[in-house]
């Protein structure tokens, strides 16, 4: 049988590995991340899915420790394959397997290489992502492509439900393509590189709300990095952070008086409304890490 090693993590990790078990292929080991007890785990663990099946399992922070490659060398897999493990796989690895390694990406390669794709994606206000299966090679997600499943982007989605999708676009692929990988026949289509988009990994400050931005601009913030990722969209209130959780769907309506970006300017039962983007511009906010009847109506939300 071909012998299959995944490295794996997070909510697609946990789904592609799960499809794999369920299809009886032969996984021979299994690569993840120890769980981070400071970080919200909202994502069920491949370490214990893989120890529930009794597959051996390396936890390390990044694939260059040399317990990686020396558990490689002893099992002598015939594929790789990748599933949101955080850090970039050493070449020295890549060259290991016969039938080749292959990585699952969160986007509509060439577009969206990198990390966080998905929240990028939403931060952007684009209308379709989705999960590309390819080649792996040095260069983060250039390898050739072997399969992408697209998923339509709503207005109202946040990164939570579309991270769903996206695993279930992930399993699909595997489904497509798994026969091939083995065989050795999978495609190899060369990405675009006029194309191609790059983002790197998102920080605490890139979740910061900036006020003068339009509705739809926060709209899109809030909803990809909605709780429990860390950190959601904030603001500085009154020299504390204020994570902003949930609004609604921004309205086209411009508002006849501007106000100063940030201005409380109504409130309503469960909602506060806040002026943005020139003034004339507004968000209602629905919920608020402190109670929304908290907030003085005219206060602004900056410090």
């Amino acid at each position: 049988m071909t012998k299959i090693v995944v490295f794996a993590y997070s909510l697609v990790g946990h789904a592609c590995l799960k499809w794999l078990l369920e299809a009886d292929e032969n996984i021979v080991g299994v690569f993840t991340h120890p769980d981070n007890p400071g970080e919200k785990l909202w994502f069920p663990s491949v370490a214990h899915l893989a120890s529930e099946q009794h597959i051996p399992v390396i936890a390390t922070e990044d694939a260059k420790d040399p317990s990686v490659l020396e558990a490689l060398q002893k099992i002598q897999p015939d594929i790789l394959l990748s599933f949101y493990y955080r850090k970039m796989i050493p070449d020295y690895i890549l060259n290991i397997p016969p039938l080749g390694c292959f990585n699952m990406h969160g986007s509509l390669l060439p577009r969206y290489r990198g990390r966080a794709p998905l929240n990028w994606a939403l931060v952007h206000g684009e209308t379709e992502t989705g999960a590309t299966l390819h080649h792996m090679v040095k260069s983060a997600d250039a390898g050739s492509i072997v399969d992408q499943e697209s998923i339509p982007i709503h207005p109202t989605d946040t990164a939570f439900e579309l991270t769903h999708r996206v695993a279930d676009a992930a399993v699909e692929i595997l489904k497509r393509q798994m026969s091939a990988l083995k065989e050795g026949t999978a495609p190899s289509i060369p990405q675009d590189e006029t194309k191609a988009t790059y983002f790197g990994g998102r920080s605490a400050k890139d979740s910061e709300i900036h006020w003068e931005q339009s509705a739809w601009q926060i709209h899109n913030l809030i909803r990809a990095v909605p709780y429990p990722y860390f950190p959601p969209a904030f603001t500085i209130f009154q020299g504390e952070k204020l994570e902003i959780r949930r609004n609604k769907l921004p309205s086209n309506e411009r508002l006849k008086k501007g106000f100063p970006p940030g201005q409380i300017i109504e409130k309503g039962k469960g909602w506060i409304r806040v002026a943005c983007g020139d003034g004339h511009d507004y968000l209602d906010i629905t919920e608020l890490s402190c109670s929304l009847a908290s907030i003085p109506l005219g206060k602004i939300l900056i410090d």
